[in-house]
């Protein structure tokens, strides 16, 4: 070896550890910014699911707090996020690199200029309005854009990385993306519902956007000044990297995206409302199935370790059947395994649905397209659950379809590995099979279904879904007509002449209510009643008495007028007025009223709004100095007097829970009223039995707009 020779290695030699210690260091800043897009993308998924509840909560008390609230805020949701989706993907189709980062750039600051999101008390609905309509009007202007733009930040930054080379693959940040929703799901209910009230709620996500956009603003300032191919591997030349960018998506493949993000954002609405109807319209019940979706989101996408198609499958069909076999045999399940029956079928149901969409998940370039395509699924969910289903059945079966299809979906999941199977039938066959089955299910489902309760008519609306029907009653065996709202009687009557005007149900002479009213002196006696059912309380009426009843749904005011006669026959003057009973009160004179009932629940589920401090204080305003109150608080779920006696102790009341037996008298249900009094001597002139229960000595709650918790009363 020649001494040049010998120099020229030494030189290599001693140029290399430069070369390495400069490829080090560009490998480590590329994994801080890597980690900084990762920072950026989950406080825009967090921001993105912590203003569903903040809203929702927001906006409930407004429209009576019916479960179709949050349906329509998940429906309107659901919209944006698929609009924030295309936006990404026409965006990264359609502009330059640099061009993207200064567009999206430019509408961040002008969603900021939208903020603050907390809606004011013009938006409150009148008596006449659309629920549905104002409700997403109401989201649109206040949070639409700001949530369209947040929508985008996961496809978008991850197209970002990868068209600039800075990541090769971006899918595990769709984990990272998911687990912000999840971590702003969970924290809502149990760390800023108690911690802070609702403007403050929204004050702070304000807060929280403006510091998103600025960490948006520094991610696109990484991406506009960088090189737009760097890190290129070196087992990939630029040929392949191009062949990889040709591979086209198949219709086949497109539409098996699609039914994938279609089928568990049904279910995940479909699911909400159903536990909903029996308990209560609050945000833990909201956010909870929520959260199992996202979570099975998060495990699918972060390994595909995670899913086991047979498991799954398995895991979920027995949730389904162990649900359902409990009703067939009608065996009421406590309430905590009902809903985590509930709930563990929709965690393995969407397993299975995102699992298979892991496994056909396409090359980091049709990134865009893919995750375009789950938000038209998933917001295709929400258009069958919040605005066809209600339209096109006059039940709730939307839940009984989706767990049907379902069920078909796992049984073409589990043949999809038989090549006999997959070459001999066609896939518009297939599917065909899958959704044709469900349909001719829910169609005997609802002929069944009318025909073997004898029902007159169904109504289905915003409120539910209300039907009267007409049999012979089990326990009197006398022809009963009844109005029933869900599965719960709200109000029947006998229809043998002679009968029709005894009260039945939970409004017998032996309930509170009965005794109070019967104990009344007054000869023109003013009753205010808030929920209307079938009317039965206005047979309590005498001559020149008022009845002021407020009811919310508009089909309860004419099945109560067209199929029950307690309106028509009552002696007393009889008053309707639409509209949730709270909002009007507020806005109405003083009623002076010297009974107010409070009867306003749907099933077993709890009219929150209604039950808090600030709602008290609207109804003692319109009693008068020795008005009393009749609340009812039967409840197969959740017990209330505690709540009851917090609400009187706030407005200086005395209290008395009285309970009603089915021995009593004919079609009497067992019922628990409470009886509220400025004067506990007030309580000893009316008809109150000497056994009436004494109010629990030290156990009050005390619920307010901002805060209430229903774990605490949980029977």
């Amino acid at each position: 070896m020649t001494q040049a020779s010998a120099k020229a290695i030494g030189c290599v030699e001693n140029t290399t550890e430069p070369i390495q210690e400069v490829a080090e260091s560009s490998r480590i800043a590329q994994q801080i910014w890597v980690a900084f897009f990762g920072v950026t993308i989950f406080l825009g998924a967090f921001l993105l699911f912590q203003v569903q509840p903040i809203m929702g909560k927001y906006i409930l008390p407004w429209f009576g707090g019916s479960p179709g609230v949050w349906t329509t805020c998940m429906l309107v949701f659901q919209l944006l996020l698929f609009a924030g989706y295309c936006y990404a993907h026409l965006l990264s189709q359609w502009l330059r690199l640099r061009s993207q980062v200064a567009c999206h750039v430019l509408l961040l600051v002008c969603a900021m200029c939208t903020l603050p999101i907390t809606p004011d008390a013009s938006w409150r609905p009148s008596p006449d309005g659309q629920p549905t309509l104002l409700i997403t009007l109401l989201l649109v202007c206040k949070v639409g854009a700001p949530y369209f733009l947040l929508s985008a930040t996961g496809p978008l930054l991850q197209s970002w990385l990868t068209t600039s080379r800075i990541l090769e693959k971006p899918y595990r940040l769709y984990s990272v993306s998911n687990a912000g929703s999840f971590l702003a799901l969970l924290s809502f209910p149990f760390v800023f519902e108690p911690a802070f009230s609702s403007p403050e709620q929204s004050g702070l996500w304000s807060l929280l956007f403006a510091v998103y956009g600025g960490l948006c603003a520094v991610a696109g300032w990484r991406i506009f000044f960088a090189k737009q191919i760097v890190n290129i591997p070196s087992s990939l030349g630029e040929k392949t990297a191009r062949t990889m960018d040709d591979v086209r998506v198949t219709k086949s493949t497109w539409f098996g995206w699609f039914l994938y993000a279609a089928l568990p954002s049904t279910l995940l609405l479909a699911t909400t409302n159903q536990v909903c109807q029996d308990t209560a319209v609050i945000p833990f019940l909201w956010v909870i199935p929520l959260a199992v979706y996202l979570l099975s989101f998060i495990l699918t996408f972060e390994s595909e370790n995670w899913y086991s198609r047979r498991v799954c499958i398995q895991l979920a069909t027995i949730s389904f059947l162990l649900l359902y076999g409990s009703k067939l045999v009608q065996w009421n399940l406590p309430l905590v395994i009902e809903i985590g029956l509930y709930f563990s079928g929709l965690f393995f149901a969407c397993m299975v649905c995102h699992g298979e969409l892991v496994a056909s998940r396409p090359v980091p370039s049709k990134l865009t397209l893919f995750y375009m395509t789950i938000s038209a699924g998933g917001a295709t969910g929400g258009l069958f659950v919040g605005l066809i289903s209600p339209n096109l059945f006059r039940g709730f079966y939307e839940y009984q379809l989706t767990l049907l299809c379902c069920l078909m979906l796992f049984l073409g999941t589990y043949l999809q590995s038989s090549s006999i199977w997959t070459k001999r039938v066609p896939i518009w066959s297939r599917y065909s099979l899958a959704m044709g089955i469900p349909i001719a299910a829910v169609v005997w489902l609802t002929f069944w279904s009318e025909t073997s309760h004898q029902q007159i008519v169904v109504k289905r609306n915003f409120y539910g879904v209300l039907s009267v029907t007409q049999g012979d009653d089990e326990r009197t065996g006398h022809s009963m007509r009844k109005l029933v709202h869900g599965r719960v009687v709200h109000g029947s009557q006998f229809t043998q002449s002679g009968s029709e005007l005894l009260p039945t149900t939970y409004y017998t002479p032996s309930s509170g209510v009965g005794r109070l009213l019967l104990g009344m002196e007054s000869d023109k006696k003013k009753v205010g009643v808030v929920g209307l059912g079938a009317g039965t309380l206005a047979v309590y009426g005498n001559v020149g008495d008022h009845f002021r009843f407020y009811e919310i749904n508009p089909d309860v005011i004419e099945l109560a007028q067209s199929y029950f006669t307690f309106l028509k026959d009552s002696k007393a003057s009889n008053e309707l007025v639409l509209g949730d009973a709270r909002l009007q009160m507020e806005r109405e004179n003083p009623q002076e009223l010297d009974v107010l009932v409070l009867d306003a629940f749907s099933g077993d589920a709890i009219p929150l709004h209604l039950l808090t401090k600030e709602a008290m204080s609207v109804y003692r305003r319109h009693l008068k100095s020795n008005g009393k109150m009749a609340i009812h608080i039967s409840n197969l779920y959740f017990d209330l007097q505690s709540v009851v006696l917090g609400l009187a102790k706030s407005q200086g009341m005395d209290c008395r829970f009285v309970s009603g037996s089915e021995g009593e008298s004919p079609a009497a249900y067992e019922s628990m009223w409470a009886v509220l009094a400025a004067d506990a001597s007030d309580l000893e002139l009316v008809n109150l039995p000497s056994s009436a229960e004494s109010v629990p000595i030290g156990k009050s709650i005390l619920w307010t707009d901002e805060k209430s918790n229903l774990f605490e009363i949980l029977k």
